[in-house]
């Protein structure tokens, strides 16, 4: 069993790394394979078993699993994507009736929600079953006054404008567009007319609705019994309901820098816990209870009853955190072993394992796309890994006991066979988590391109804390009435609060996070078998070698441009502007995305874009002005790396310069055109503004940046328009000579002018503009400008972000588009 659903998951994960899905071959060659491992079977099994035939049946039972998965995760991927909303329908007003699922998300921003779809005007036979929707209102300082009481349930008509489910496309940040897939949302948008939304009488019924609404129900109490003021509330409620929108970003800092934040979702740690404590408890009342005069317990034994108790807690218990990969994993693991169980069989840990792997993929084959997956079944393989060789060490704490008689009792004998059992739990738990530290690091370093080194002294002491004190607190809060239950939670808050505060000094320890490059798959595959190879018992071959494994991994080979070479990368930030420039030793980031006030791009990509190319350090952040779009999200870089120098097109007594200062950015200049510098064979030129640049519109104080290596020339525009590009062409006509471009203002009506382009006369020329952006960039009378030149337009809504590669000495260069190298059946174009 343990070998087929293993084969089976490998299959799911290979379609899921497909660009497309199997057409009619496809599944002609499938079904081929079937039936050839079949009938390989068949043969097999009138021959003699030998080694060879056996180890022949294995491999045929891999391939025919492996072909099933395979074939089981691109079936259901082909009917999900049947109900993706038809390009024709994008952009229009759509009035839908549906029922809110889940927690709706509410804050001084507006709110964010899912919508199950149950009838609408555009008479589609196929609508997407839920939509994801914002709910905003413009004109109010907090978006809460004026947006009405949303629960879990409600059934509501509005009037919605839909798109495709698009987001950015960039290396090294989730993937969001497989993320809506997983959850079946298969079109985004927003509530067109607030005031014509209107909520019905009739609530939605079903076992999905019920859940929903205890979890709005608890998540209310919560917030009624803590107030405003409490700090942790969001973790409370995330223990509770599974509800993490509430948690802080200083709470997610100290969590993400200590590695405990798998501490604070409903994960397979407190759904087993759930179930161990309902077993214990209906095991304790069973055995006393008592039937028509009979004991209840030899009616029915009460490990079975115990194990259907644990069963239905943990059941209930995810059903709480909303199912997510790790409870269900739980939840799968103990429904195995109960059955087992139940059946009289003994099945091996790993055996039980495997079946919840199995069932947590029938479910929901998109769950290996995400983190929660890798992190939740990697660390239970790592631990009965750890623990495999512990047995005799447990059989003899088992003789430890003291000998019968009294005579032979001796409380210094006792005491001391009472340390040395407690020493050997402690070292233990301290090889647990040595193990899952060292476990896990390839797969943090893979996902989140950093390794926790407080983590193992963050988790020693937080994950008995949470699981023995604050989880049980909060069990107890669910289960009371009022006002016991506010009692509870306020007592789970004050448990917290200590623990917060020891993890937030390790989380300001400068050596607690290791960040690191996010690896190639090859020297993650190394790195997991150096795992596997550390983690066997005492007296394997070369065990001692397999830290070498992982030199790849935390010492990458370098991966900068050559010296006189440049990397640029143009970011997929929606509407806004982001290009990072690599040199041999250098970085620059020219304009940062938008920030906060708008989509957050600058924490969701243009950070993590840093993070995942290993870099710490930006030498120079180029502000190009002011506009949200391209310098909100200077705050993000701030934080996720140390900014030498600030240039920017900005007004003097603008509040960037004040943050930057506040950042301790230590170099901070207004952009001035004739301004030089070079690095690692290099040259960096200002080409705009003047020295003079007067008081006009922000864009026409867009920074213009001209890079030159090897013959190869780029030209960074920034926001100029028609007035400052005639300008440029009157002054420096030579200087704007360049064979890559970034489009001038997103390609906007009032930019890119002829004579411009005829002086740049650029051999690819790249659009960042946002999907379907409100501004209609870029503009079809300037688009068909570049076109009638007959170059290359790569446009970041179309094609992610776009790579240059440029190499010295007039090696020319190449470029790539991010949805092609990295294309996945589920990209929207």
């Amino acid at each position: 069993m343990r070998v087929w659903w293993i084969a089976f998951a490998l299959g799911v994960v290979v379609l899921q790394r497909q660009a497309a899905l199997p057409g009619a071959g496809g599944w002609t060659g499938g079904a081929a394979v079937l039936a050839g491992c079949g009938a390989l079977l068949g043969w097999s099994a009138r021959r003699r078993r030998t080694r060879a035939i056996v180890a022949l049946r294995w491999m045929l039972c891999a391939s025919a699993a492996c072909a099933i998965g395979f074939g089981y995760a691109a079936a259901r991927a082909e009917w999900r994507l049947r109900d993706s909303l038809p390009v024709e329908r994008e952009g229009r007003d759509i009035v839908v009736t549906g029922v809110i699922r889940g927690l709706p998300v509410i804050d001084d921003t507006g709110a964010r929600l899912l919508f199950a779809v149950e009838s609408n005007d555009a008479g589609l036979a196929r609508f997407p079953p839920v939509i994801r929707l914002s709910w905003r209102t413009y004109g109010a300082a907090d978006a809460r006054d004026t947006i009405p009481d949303l629960r879990a349930a409600q059934r509501w008509r509005l009037v919605v404008r839909l798109k495709r489910p698009h987001a950015e496309a960039n290396p090294g940040v989730r993937d969001s567009e497989a993320a809506w897939l997983a959850a079946g949302i298969r079109a985004i948008g927003y509530v067109v007319a607030p005031e014509r939304a209107e909520l019905l009488d009739a609530c939605a019924s079903g076992w999905r609705a019920s859940i929903d609404r205890l979890r709005d129900a608890l998540r209310t109490r919560i917030g009624d019994a803590l107030g405003g003021g409490a700090r942790h509330r969001g973790i409370v409620t995330a223990l509770a309901v599974g509800d993490q929108s509430g948690i802080g970003d200083d709470d997610w800092r100290v969590l993400r820098n200590t590695g405990t934040s798998h501490l604070v979702a409903i994960s397979g740690l407190h759904v087993g816990l759930v179930g161990a404590i309902a077993a214990a408890i209906v095991s304790m009342v069973w055995r006393r209870l008592r039937w028509r005069g009979r004991a209840a317990a030899l009616v029915m034994p009460a490990p079975y009853v115990a194990s259907l108790a644990a069963l239905t807690a943990a059941a209930g218990y995810a059903a709480l955190a909303g199912f997510n990969v790790p409870a269900q994993r739980a939840w799968w693991m103990i429904a195995a072993g109960a059955a087992a169980y139940l059946a009289g069989r003994s099945v091996p840990t790993s055996a039980v394992l495997c079946a919840a792997l199995g069932g947590v993929l029938l479910a929901d084959p998109w769950a290996v796309l995400s983190a929660g997956f890798w992190l939740s079944f990697g660390a239970v393989a790592v631990i009965l890994m750890a623990v495999a060789g512990w047995r005799a060490v447990r059989a003899f704490d088992g003789d430890d006991s003291a000998p019968d008689g009294a005579a032979a009792v001796d409380r210094r004998r006792r005491l001391r066979a009472w340390c040395t059992r407690a020493g050997r739990r402690i070292a233990e738990a301290t090889r647990v988590q040595y193990a899952v530290t060292i476990g896990l690091a390839p797969l943090t370093a893979a996902w989140f391109a950093q390794i926790s080194v407080s983590g193992p002294f963050g988790n020693a002491f937080a994950i008995p804390w949470v699981s023995s004190v604050v989880t049980p607190i909060v069990l107890a809060g669910i289960g009371l009435p009022a006002p016991l239950d506010a009692c509870a939670f306020r007592l789970a808050h004050a448990a917290l609060e200590p623990m917060m505060v020891l993890l937030g000094h390790l989380a300001d320890w400068p050596a607690g996070v290791f960040w690191l490059r996010m690896p190639d798959w090859p020297v993650l595959a190394l790195a997991c078998v150096g795992v596997v190879w550390a983690l066997m018992p005492r007296g394997w071959p070369l065990r001692w070698a397999a830290p070498m494994t992982w030199l790849p991994l935390v010492a990458p080979a370098p991966d900068a441009p050559p010296p006189g070479g440049f990397r640029l990368t143009v970011l997929d930030v929606g509407q806004g502007a982001a290009v990072l420039v690599e040199t041999a030793r250098r970085t620059l980031l020219f304009d940062a995305g938008p920030g906060a006030e708008s989509t957050h791009a600058g924490t969701r990509i243009v950070a993590p874009s840093l993070r995942a190319r290993g870099i710490r350090t930006v030498d120079s952040l180029v502000l190009s002005h002011a506009d949200a779009d391209h310098a909100g999200g200077a705050e993000a870089v701030y934080a996720a790396a140390e900014v030498r120098q600030l240039l920017a097109g900005i007004a003097p007594q603008h509040r960037l310069w004040r943050d930057a200062q506040a950042a301790g950015v230590a170099d901070r200049l207004p952009c001035t055109a004739g301004q030089r510098w070079t690095w690692d064979g290099v040259a960096f030129t200002m080409l705009w503004p003047p020295r003079v640049a007067g008081a006009g519109p922000s864009n026409e104080r867009s920074c213009v940046l001209r890079i030159d290596a090897g013959g190869t020339s780029a030209l960074l525009t920034g926001d100029i328009e028609a007035r400052a590009e005639r300008r440029l062409v009157a002054g420096s006509r030579d200087a704007l000579a360049a064979q890559i471009l970034v489009v001038p203002h997103h390609g906007s009506r009032t930019s890119s002018v002829e004579p411009f382009l005829d002086s740049v006369g650029p051999r690819v020329a790249v659009f960042p503009v946002g999907y379907r952006n409100r501004f209609g960039h870029p503009h079809r009378t300037v688009l068909a400008r570049y076109e009638a030149r007959g170059i290359p337009l790569p446009r970041t809504d179309c094609d992610g972000a776009v790579r240059f590669d440029v190499a010295p000495a007039g090696g020319g260069f190449a470029f790539e588009r991010y949805r092609d190298a990295q294309r996945r059946y589920w990209m929207d174009r």
